[in-house]
């Protein structure tokens, strides 16, 4: 009778590891190129997908270099999200001639960054622009329809910055780097970048001595650095030009700890107007 039992439990076991074994197999596997995609394409595929970002939490996109892990997660997932355009040269030489590599960009002309810097990718950074990609996301996990809530969500943040940014003293904002066209065309603001698409370009000494002359001359009273990025030329140019800083987040990735903290695409995005607003003098 025990033995009975025993293998009785056993066989109950063994059906339930082969069930969840299927269950795992159905799950569309997608690869993000970084966080923004990841955490879309998370709310719009819910538990049926099994999402892998590319990017380590707390690092740049620009410079990802593929391990052979990431190459082989390229290989065999069913979809690989990404943004072409240049923005991530490592990841589109990986994905070229894929069938299941899905460029989000494709299709559309990007914003110019400001003072010559190249293309802008960073669309994600306007909701209404984003919500775009979202729709694109839906379509390339073969159901449309799943994105309409998120759509929703972010068409509801982009009123929240119209009116939010409507009504400031200055219209300025300086930043660390060239990755806020996007967000300044959408709500009627001006972009001085200190450098340009990549974070890591430095201004020359005597160029540097001209981004402090603007800043002063544009009465900014804000140089914006990012949270993944070292601050110090934000801080140089702050300090010469008599302003502060304050930290506004492009969302390329998230740190381990804000992810831990529970933040996201949104709660960094509603952060990130809060602190246009203080520094802009909006009302």
């Amino acid at each position: 009778m025990a033995r009975a039992l025993v293998l009785a439990c056993l066989a109950v076991l063994l059906a339930g590891c082969r069930g969840g074994e299927s269950a795992s197999s159905e799950r569309t596997t997608v690869v993000a190129a970084f966080y923004p995609l990841a955490w879309a394409a998370e709310r719009i595929g819910g538990e049926g997908l099994e999402v892998v970002n590319l990017t380590p939490a707390g690092s740049e996109p620009h410079d990802l270099e593929l391990s052979a892990r990431d190459v082989q997660r390229v290989r065999e997932a069913d979809v690989v999200l990404y943004l072409g355009a240049g923005f991530m040269p490592a990841l589109e030489d990986a994905v070229e001639g894929r069938e299941n590599a899905v460029d989000l960009l494709a299709g559309q002309t990007l914003l110019e960054a400001e003072g010559g810097a190249g293309r802008d990718p960073h669309v994600w950074l306007d909701p209404s622009r984003f919500a775009e990609l979202a729709r694109r996301i839906g379509e390339a996990l073969g159901d449309p329809a799943a994105a309409d809530g998120l759509v929703r969500e972010l068409e509801a943040l982009d009123a929240d910055f119209r009116a939010g940014l409507a009504d400031c003293e200055r219209h300025e904002i300086v930043t660390s780097h060239a990755a806020f066209a996007y967000l300044a065309a959408a709500y009627d603001l001006e972009q001085i970048a200190l450098s340009g698409i990549s974070p890591e370009a430095e201004p020359s000494p005597r160029a540097l001595e001209a981004l402090v002359e603007e800043v002063r001359e544009h009465g900014a009273t804000t140089v914006f650095f990012e949270t993944l990025v070292s601050p110090r030329l934000a801080e140089t140019v702050a300090r010469e030009a008599g302003a502060v800083t304050a930290a506004l987040d492009p969302l390329e990735g998230l740190s381990a700890d804000a992810l831990a903290a529970g933040d996201d695409y949104r709660s960094v995005m509603r952060d990130n107007l809060e602190t246009l607003r203080g520094a802009l003098g909006c009302t």
